[in-house]
Order: structure tokens, then sequence, then C-alpha cells
């Protein structure tokens, strides 16, 4: 059974750089796309971006783009977030998910907590 798990989450201040990683277990990695999700305290989770399966090939939510970028390594079975400028409002936790397909996401990680100060 696929597994992913995050990390590289921390604290920071804003301005700063944060470079998340997600790992998945099993053979399969590189056969999907994989996305990015955050929840903010008291918020609903929401799409950050996502990569198709070979990695070149990238969409971003507007509040992120510029940003952020996403990059994969599917001989590692890696998927990266680096995420740059950071701003308070990007504090949240962040998850990746594995793409099903038609917009659906099947396998998500426990999630990395992100806090960015002012």
């Amino acid at each position: 059974q696929v597994q992913l798990v995050e990390s590289g989450g921390g604290s920071v201040q804003a301005g700063d750089s944060l470079r998340l990683s997600c790992t998945a277990s099993g053979r399969t990695f590189s056969s999907y796309g994989m996305g990015w999700f955050r929840q903010a305290p008291g918020k609903h989770r929401v799409f950050v971006g996502r990569i198709n399966w070979r990695g070149d090939s990238t969409t971003y939510a507007d509040s992120v783009k510029g940003r952020f970028t996403i990059s994969r390594d599917n001989a590692k079975n890696t998927v990266h977030l680096q995420m740059n400028a950071l701003k308070p409002d990007d504090t949240a936790v962040y998850f990746c998910a594995r793409d099903s397909g038609g917009g659906s996401y099947d396998i998500w990680g426990q999630g990395t907590q992100v806090t960015v100060s002012s």
C-alpha cells in the first residue's frame, strides 16, 4: 500500500524560504501526478499546486503563483514544494496527495506544519 510522508515544515519569518518534501513508498509513484494542499487554522483544506507524472507540467493556485515551485524526482519517489517569499498567510498544515485522475486525490500524507511570523 502506498504511503506518503511529508517533511521539511517549520517556523520561519516572513520573506524566508522553506522546502517541503513528500516521499512515497511503493513502485507506482512515477505513474501519478502529485498535488500539494494546505489547511490553515479554522479553514478548509485548499489546493496549492500540482505536478504531472513526468514532472514537466505544473499548476498553481493564484495565491502562491510565482513564489512556490513544485518539482519531483521519480528515481527517489519524492516530490518537493519550494516555498519562497513566505507570508504569514501561508501558515498552514501542508499535505501532499496522489492524483488518481479526474481531479481526485486518493492517498494523503499526514501533513507538515508551516508557520510564518511577521
